[in-house]
């Protein structure tokens, strides 16, 4: 077996751990799709790489309004790699307590209002007082976590708490200890990480759960679709059409 191959078997276990949740899956969407009837928005936060798991809840094709992206640059632009804005200053950061509230302060949040909240090792102080602050606010909270790796790491909240602590429902990327899945003989550290292939699946598992309830509830969502599915002039307006509603989903979090 190539290396390769063996990523992708890796990848096949992490499918099959991922449909083992498919309660927890469908409870997710439930409450998503009950803040999104209710006019409110479901806050998405992750910090780092985590990030890339909000941009894939909204928006992109095949995505809809409903959701908050909360992005912090500070925690997750980090591409130029040392220098400023460099992955040194955002793993601190990340790990600073207090700043989840100063995040939070910026919205009026609502108990009508739901959150996901995603961390690989669930230990990061930011990620851990996010879901905090949602709880105390009374919102419901799901977090996307990999179990094997944030039970083997050391939690960096001062007071031993990690993010599924604070979580009504934790759903689990199957990523291993470590995250990185394929070992290379020769080579001491394995490659090749697995909790960002099984956050995307989760998140698109979550999506659709959430689709069909709003569409099942009679208030189908605005999907962004590209001119290859809608054509050109179709594409324009249900672009211009999602992007409105959630102008007027997010003036809701600005209020008061």
């Amino acid at each position: 077996m190539t290396v390769s191959a063996d990523y992708l078997q890796k990848c096949h276990a992490l499918v099959a751990a991922i449909a083992a949740q498919q309660d927890k899956i469908s409870l997710a969407a439930e409450r998503f799709a009950e803040t999104i009837l209710a006019g409110r928005m479901v806050h998405l936060f992750g910090s780092g790489h985590s990030r890339i798991m909000v941009e894939e809840m909204w928006p992109r094709y095949g995505s809809f309004p409903g959701f908050n992206p909360i992005v912090e640059l500070s925690l997750s632009f980090h591409h130029p790699v040392v220098g400023a804005n460099g992955q040194r200053q955002a793993m601190f950061l990340e790990n600073v307590q207090g700043l989840a509230e100063r995040i939070l302060r910026n919205f009026n949040i609502s108990p009508l209002d739901s959150a996901l909240v995603i961390s690989s090792s669930g230990c990061n102080v930011v990620s851990v007082e996010m879901a905090e602050g949602f709880r105390r606010r009374s919102v419901r909270v799901v977090a996307i976590i990999s179990k094997q790796h944030s039970e083997a790491s050391p939690s960096r909240d001062a007071r031993g708490y990690k993010l599924q602590d604070f979580a009504d429902i934790v759903l689990d990327t199957g990523a291993p200890a470590g995250d990185a899945m394929v070992t290379i003989p020769g080579l001491k550290t394995p490659v090749a990480p697995g909790s960002t292939v099984g956050g995307c699946i989760l998140i698109n598992a979550i999506k659709t759960e959430v689709a069909a309830r709003l569409t099942q509830a009679g208030a189908p969502p605005i999907v962004l679709a590209g001119p290859v599915t809608m054509g050109i002039e179709e594409s324009a307006e249900i672009f211009e059409a999602a992007y409105d509603e959630h102008a007027r989903r997010l003036a809701r979090l600005y209020e008061h």
